[in-house]
């Protein structure tokens, strides 16, 4: 049953008791190879009351989903991918692919996954262009393909238990080459800003009707947000909610339809979907990284493959200057000017 006028502590008054709680963050941001990319993911609760805040999503899914990529149980760990991501071997990204794959099976009707490029369409991201990255790494890369299946069956039956769905799980990357071009009049903090955004814009119009609320770790430490959300939206009323040192919350109304944005520190680590946003962002990132790597490593079996930060990144760069002047590649299609 839907109950209506349900007000929260800033007296806006909910027409529905569903929640659309979505999640924003990226991954490589720093690195001087390969793309950035801005993860995007919606859990719809439904007969959960939004005036209740943000609901503690690892508790409410507690019986198949932790935190940690030890567990006795064997349940699927959704956190920061900073902390899921373990080493640079093929092993190293087994619980980003688990938690990806699970969920978005979960949403595919077809699950299984013959490699990335499928997995690239399903979440609407777009591939770099250069030949660097046009060979397909077959999928799973690290996870057994029975225990995915096995996960993803758990997973979907806790998430019906507990009346969620994951309705939105999606990407955008840009690679070098277009990073430069965009970053030639702009920071590359408002690139990473206005990627963000456009998957605001994508979440706001599907859900126009519902009120969605979307958490996103904060840029670089700010507080103020306000002038940055009018610039994208420039006949928006966006009201301020709240700039403290905990949060900065923002209320969007475009074109009639509501939306409210909280920006806070560690919301990967306290927002399942910004956790599943930073998952998508970082294994999309790891999966370009490998056709980035291969392609190399075919070329010049000796080098040992990098995951594009500087200081290593410094050593490869080094490593394929001659290959790369041989073949006549301009080093601005694949290594970033900031």
């Amino acid at each position: 049953m839907r109950h209506r006028g349900l007000s929260d502590q800033n007296n806006f008054r909910y027409d529905e008791l569903m929640l659309v709680y979505a999640g924003i963050d990226e991954a490589g941001y720093g690195p001087m190879f390969g793309p950035l990319c801005v993860g995007a993911s919606v859990l719809v609760l439904e007969e959960y009351d939004p005036a209740d805040g943000e609901p503690e999503m690892w508790s409410i899914l507690k019986h198949c989903i932790c935190k940690t990529r030890r567990d006795a149980k064997k349940r699927i760990a959704v956190n920061d991918s900073k902390k899921l991501k373990s080493g640079s071997t093929k092993k190293g990204i087994l619980h980003l692919e688990r938690g990806v794959l699970a969920f978005l099976a979960t949403m595919q009707e077809c699950n299984n996954f013959e490699s990335d490029d499928q997995l690239f369409e399903a979440i609407h991201c777009a591939k770099s262009g250069e030949p660097c990255c046009a060979e397909s790494t077959p999928l799973p890369y690290s996870v057994n393909e029975q225990i995915l299946k096995i996960d993803a069956a758990i997973l979907r039956r806790g998430l019906a238990q507990a009346n969620v769905r994951c309705a939105l799980f999606e990407c955008t990357s840009v690679d070098a080459a277009n990073y430069n071009k965009r970053t030639e009049h702009a920071s590359k903090a408002a690139l990473n800003f206005s990627l963000a955004m456009q998957h605001v814009e994508t979440i706001t119009k599907r859900w126009k009707n519902d009120h969605p609320r979307i958490m996103i770790d904060r840029h670089g430490g700010r507080i103020q947000y306000r002038n940055d959300l009018q610039l994208c939206w420039p006949h928006a009323h966006i009201q301020v909610l709240a700039e403290t040192a905990e949060m900065s919350r923002y209320r969007l109304e475009i074109d009639g339809a509501f939306s409210t944005i909280t920006f806070a520190s560690k919301s990967d680590e306290r927002h399942m979907p910004v956790a599943l946003a930073s998952m998508i962002a970082k294994y999309t990132r790891e999966l370009m990284m490998i056709r980035f790597n291969k392609y190399f490593v075919d070329q010049l079996p000796e080098l040992k493959p990098t995951a594009g930060y500087v200081q290593d990144g410094r050593r490869f760069l080094k490593e394929i200057e001659p290959f790369l002047a041989k073949k006549g590649i301009k080093r601005g299609l694949l290594v970033r000017s900031s």
